[in-house]
């Protein structure tokens, strides 16, 4: 299936990242607040330039095998601004299953814009890829992400105690779900 992009929302563009948006996605990727809670540090210069940035620009996925991804920088539709980005990820084909992630730069939290995009995410998931379940996860002490997670009509089915070994730290990690029938009866 092909996606047809840019999304639009009230405030948002949704879009693929162009070669352009390397100083944006360094802001972005660069900052520790950014990192505390992901998989990974903040990253270099070059590592943006030369890993980050470059997994960003591929031609869109089918989505129709595991660990397949969209990615899509987030853009502020009245200033221009990138504001963030929201992933999509094929966590199971067999099952249908899907995993949402956004990630925001701190001086644009409190204003709704990841719900905002988040929201289409969960949307692209269920009605244009056909996706049965739609999880998200977090390191559990991210009680922000948890929060809007929950606003979006997810579920809070797990929390797995220390289950992964982050930044040479033992962490819990929190699991929140929701369903197609569950998607279309909010919808």
């Amino acid at each position: 299936m092909s996606l047809s992009l840019p999304i639009e929302t009230d405030r948002l563009t949704l879009r693929r990242y162009l070669e352009t948006d390397y100083d944006d996605l360094l802001k972005l990727q660069s900052n520790d607040d950014v990192a505390r809670f992901l998989l990974y540090d903040a990253q270099t210069p070059e590592q943006v330039r030369d890993t980050t940035l470059p997994r960003r620009l591929v031609e869109l996925p089918p989505m129709d095998a595991d660990g397949q991804a969209v990615t899509l920088a987030v853009i502020l539709r009245e200033t221009g601004q990138h504001v963030g980005e929201v992933s999509l990820f094929v966590q199971n084909a067999a099952h249908r299953g899907g995993e949402i992630g956004f990630v925001f730069h701190p001086e644009f939290h409190g204003h709704g814009y990841a719900a905002e995009a988040s929201v289409e995410m969960l949307r692209l998931g269920f009605e244009e890829f056909g996706m049965h379940r739609i999880i998200g996860r977090l390191d559990a002490r991210n009680t922000g992400s948890a929060k809007l997670l929950q606003r979006l009509g997810m579920r809070h089915e797990a929390t797995f105690v220390k289950n992964e070994l982050i930044k040479n730290e033992w962490t819990d990690e929190a699991v929140f779900a929701m369903l197609a029938d569950e998607w279309a009866a909010r919808s």
